[in-house]
């Protein structure tokens, strides 16, 4: 089993109490505001990072080749995918209408199973975000900024498969 599956489960394993009693729209919110709008921040910049630390060490052994390319595929990945959150499933969740969501949040779930492989990836071409001793100020801060990315997309992840889904699809029509 890949290490990303294993941190995903002991996350999903701990309860997440502070959202437990929250409304789902509260939830939904909290996500586009939190995870959405920081992913469409931070993914460009780290784009952009990978690009310069590609261009200026391609001669360096631990030149994580093929990072960038990854990285402006998971970019344009994961905005198509909070793009159908937004539009599609947290308009019917805040609408009381998540038990009528089923296939969009089957589709979310296999979505997400994509994003952890993709983790794996950048884990693979980046020796698990370790920077080599002499690597220059960019590429430190593109692997903590990749290890940062990892974390709160795993938060993200958890969040909705196992505290809003569920509670969605439980919810009654009015």
């Amino acid at each position: 089993m890949n290490l990303i599956i294993v941190e995903i489960e002991k996350l999903e394993a701990q309860p997440r109490m502070e959202f437990a009693d929250r409304p789902l729209s509260e939830i939904t919110a909290y996500i586009f505001e939190r995870y959405h709008q920081d992913l469409r921040r931070r993914l460009p910049e780290l784009v952009t990072l990978s690009k310069k630390v590609e261009e200026v060490h391609q001669a360096h052994p631990a030149c994580p080749h093929g990072l960038n390319v990854l990285l402006m595929q998971l970019h344009t990945e994961l905005l198509f995918h909070m793009m159908k959150e937004e539009n599609v499933l947290f308009p019917l969740i805040d609408a009381g209408r998540g038990s009528t969501a089923l296939l969009p949040i089957n589709a979310m779930v296999m979505e997400h199973n994509v994003h952890g492989e993709n983790l794996e990836k950048l884990h693979q071409l980046t020796g698990d975000f370790r920077a080599p001793p002499d690597a220059c100020p960019t590429w430190t801060a593109l692997y903590a900024g990749l290890e940062k990315l990892e974390e709160e997309l795993m938060e993200h992840i958890h969040l909705e498969n196992n505290i809003l889904f569920p509670r969605a699809l439980a919810q009654t029509i009015n």
